[in-house]
């Protein structure tokens, strides 16, 4: 190609450019009209939207970093009704679900095991965008509500507050969660007995993989509250009566138990194990005249027992005290406090048992003031009538404690009950042993509707005794030296028992399995989170 021809060529290509660049223009410029004629802008370049009256009243908010001191202005959930209604108010908890319809929004808040409605639709001061806004947000993100509190028309079935409802004004998001979830709340707090057949069902590994969520359904948060009840009702009742709370160490030299079934570790250049009981220094405090004592802290049991109502690690609350002449002193004492205990969740904390009975239907707890006390050949008797084949001096099986449980809630309409002198030969060998037939020992269990939930007896408190029924059990006197030396110079006779805490809770409400009333539950398979 000559140069001549080149340079036209090049000169036609530039005029193309420029008309296809001049039609671009004006065709921007067309639609640039066209938007302000409707109103509209077109902001960086984006595509337009309506002009949005509600600015301001909407969108995330920046991490709260404590940067300056405010009121707080916010109620609580669980405060929402009537009372307040017409009242504008500022809500702090999670969206727990949402929907939109049209132009309106409705959306449920969640916070702790309480739930209220919310209605936000396009108005004056909102905007189209708001709304999309809020149906964006995620499910368990954290947000600030504002909104006026309205009386319904009709009861909200599907929330905790079921008369006001909250006509929303301004939303921002606190914190946001992932937009897929582990596990969905809805479904982790659907009633069991509604499951059967449905594939929605959170199986117990998904749900304690993934605590921290399953912890915020209404049931969970109800269950550790009344968990919460049983300590406080535990040490009020106690120290009502005179008890003094102690702190006992979990790291120990021997076995507390004087069994293999304690976790080793090594301590410097020695060897040491985790406390399976504090029973050891509950005993050394009343040598020490403490009189009543009790402890609550945490318990290690390295059994490799996988069931309903084993942990590795529980919360253990226990008490010694001295008695005078008979350590049925002892055992009044403490059956009483159990029916403190249950009078006080019965009164105190109804609405956690409604709530989590909603989820976990169970037959309400039953117990007699006073306390039901049978001899263990009593309860053996009973289960011999009801055609069980065993010796009155073996140990109660898992299955034969639950027909127990059973056949004395037929009978006495209890579902707590004292069973007394066991068989010594089942008992710890710090039992003391009946003092007109050594088969039998001054040893008690407690049950709750068929199950153990706590262990106790007599201690015996004679340095020289202690040595003998030491060796009857092969357990070697210089590992509990520093134990036996505690009753040389003198101790009063007491007895006292050892409660697993989560069994207690898992009791009194009717649960399945003991996971669901332990935190962060540790078992021979689970070791976190």
């Amino acid at each position: 190609m000559t140069s001549d021809n080149k340079d036209k060529s090049e000169e036609g290509q530039s005029k193309n450019a420029l008309k296809k660049a001049q039609k671009a223009a004006e065709k921007a410029a067309k639609k640039a009209e066209y938007k302000a004629q409707k109103g509209q802008t077109d902001e960086g370049g984006a595509e337009g939207s309506e002009e949005d009256c509600s600015k301001g009243l909407y969108g995330d908010l920046a991490m709260i970093r404590s940067e300056e001191e405010r009121p707080v202005t916010h109620i609580a959930v669980k405060d929402l009704g009537r009372p307040i209604a017409n009242q504008t108010i500022i809500v702090r908890a999670r969206l727990h679900t949402s929907r939109g319809k049209g132009k309106q929004a409705f959306f449920v808040l969640r916070s702790q095991a309480y739930t209220v409605q919310c209605v936000v639709a396009v108005g004056e001061k909102v905007s189209k965008q708001m709304i999309k806004f809020i149906c964006n947000i995620t499910k368990e993100s954290i947000v600030d509500v504002e909104g006026k509190v309205m009386n319904t028309d009709q009861k909200v079935e599907s929330c905790s507050v079921q008369d006001v409802e909250i006509h929303v004004s301004k939303v921002f998001v606190v914190s946001s969660a992932l937009p897929r979830l582990p596990l969905q709340i809805e479904d982790a707090m659907r009633r069991e007995d509604d499951l059967e057949g449905l594939n929605i069902k959170v199986n117990q590994d998904t749900r304690l993989d993934n605590r921290v969520l399953d912890l915020r359904t209404p049931a969970n948060q109800a269950i550790f509250r009344l968990e919460a009840g049983v300590c406080q009702l535990f040490r009020e009742t106690l120290r009502a009566k005179g008890f003094i709370e102690i702190m006992c160490p979990k790291l120990i030299s021997a076995a507390s138990e004087g069994g293999a079934n304690v976790f080793g570790l090594k301590y410097f250049e020695k060897e040491a194990f985790l406390a399976q009981s504090p029973q050891l220094y509950k005993q050394m405090a009343i040598a020490s005249d403490f009189g009543k004592v009790f402890t609550i802290g945490p318990v290690f049991r390295a059994e490799n027992s996988n069931t309903h109502r084993h942990l590795t690690e529980f919360v253990g609350l226990d008490l010694e005290l001295a008695f005078t002449h008979h350590y049925h002193e002892a055992v009044k004492v403490i059956g009483n406090m159990f029916t403190e205990i249950f009078r006080g969740l019965r009164d105190r904390y109804a609405s956690e048992v409604a709530i989590v009975g909603h989820q976990f239907p169970a037959e309400p707890f039953k117990f007699l003031d006073p306390p039901l006390m049978l001899e263990y050949c009593e309860g053996v008797a009973m289960l011999r009538e009801a055609g069980v084949e065993m010796d009155e001096t073996e140990d109660l099986s898992t299955p034969n404690e639950k027909l127990l449980g059973r056949l004395v809630r037929a009978k006495y309409d209890t579902d707590f009950y004292i069973l007394d002198k066991y068989p010594l030969a089942v008992r710890p060998f710090y039992t003391m042993p009946d003092p007109h037939d050594p088969t039998w020992s001054n040893s008690y269990d407690m049950f709750m509707r068929g199950e153990e939930i706590l262990s106790g007896a007599q201690r015996i408190h004679d340095a020289d005794f202690l040595c003998e029924r030491a060796k009857v059990h092969a357990i070697p006197l210089d590992t509990i030296q520093s134990y036996i030396d505690a009753f040389k110079y003198g101790c009063p006779p007491h007895a006292g028992g050892g409660i697993g805490l989560e069994r207690v809770t898992m009791l009194y409400l009717g649960l399945d399995n003991i996971r669901k009333t332990s935190m962060f539950p540790r078992d021979p398979k689970r070791i976190t989170p």
